[in-house]
């Protein structure tokens, strides 16, 4: 936790020791407790120091310290506290599709949004200009994971296997079909081909696995996809649309990877 101010010390007496620990949020029962604070006369406090900006709010009972470089965007990026954020939710969490392509290189088209995968529907929460988006995904502790070092600890963040996966899995979040292939062909030389095999094993979900390999051949990385087109031809999966909410009738077959094109591939610029 670091270091604790006695009771009885106001909130920005409090907020400054934590600061000057290297801590950048809080939640506001410890604060109350710390500084021995009414819940009335914490929100009050707490209140004064929003609208000072020297905190933000992305949560009710949780607050994030703004530095005072971050003051005109309103608050620090999500990596300063995403970490602790998730602590005070309690669930597990990894930052994934865009945000985690974006951290292993492949930051073509910065997302407008921080996205964090987590076993729970959670609203947005939004920090000064920062806006995090929550996407549920049921078997999270299956998504092979990295950690990340930050300005203020770790953060969590999807394998760069686990990221092309999970861009197929929610096309939308990813930008679309063109987009992805944008991504793919920034993010190939950071995948390892026996390693992508093994993320498609644990998710198992040979779909994925037609769509990535077909993805990742018109992204110009065929070179990584040997391992998974044998892993998807040993299971002699059936004909599936690259856009599942498109029709396919009539769409052109991909053979290697039995993907039903229904959709022009354009690359994003």
């Amino acid at each position: 936790m670091g270091p604790q101010p006695a009771s009885g010390h106001n909130l920005p007496e409090y907020v400054d020791t934590l600061q000057q620990a290297g801590r950048y949020s809080f939640a506001s029962a410890e604060a109350r407790e710390a500084c021995g604070l009414s819940p009335v006369a914490f929100k009050q406090a707490a209140r004064r120091l929003v609208l000072q900006f020297r905190l933000a709010s992305p949560r009710r009972g949780f607050f994030v310290i703004v530095p005072l470089e971050y003051r005109f965007v309103g608050a620090p990026p999500p990596s300063w506290y995403l970490d602790a954020l998730m602590r005070f939710h309690g669930r597990p969490y990894y930052v994934g599709i865009l945000s985690a392509a974006a951290l292993h290189g492949a930051a073509h088209q910065q997302p407008q949004e921080f996205q964090v995968i987590t076993d729970m529907a959670l609203r947005p929460a939004v920090a000064g200009k920062n806006r995090l988006r929550f996407i549920y995904k049921k078997r999270v502790a299956l998504t092979q994971t990295v950690s990340f070092k930050t300005e203020t600890g770790s953060m969590t963040v999807s394998s760069p296997e686990a990221t092309a996966v999970d861009m197929v899995l929610y096309p939308q979040a990813a930008g679309g079909i063109g987009n992805i292939v944008t991504v793919f062909s920034e993010l190939a030389e950071r995948l390892d081909p026996d390693r992508l095999v093994q993320t498609v094993a644990m998710e198992s979900d040979v779909a994925a696995a037609q769509r990535v390999g077909l993805l990742l051949e018109r992204a110009g990385a065929g070179d990584k996809t040997g391992p998974l087109a044998a892993w998807v031809a040993d299971r002699r999966p059936r004909a599936i649309p690259l856009r599942a909410d498109r029709d396919a009738k009539g769409a052109p077959k991909d053979e290697r990877w039995r993907v039903l094109v229904n959709e022009k591939i354009e690359v994003d610029e």
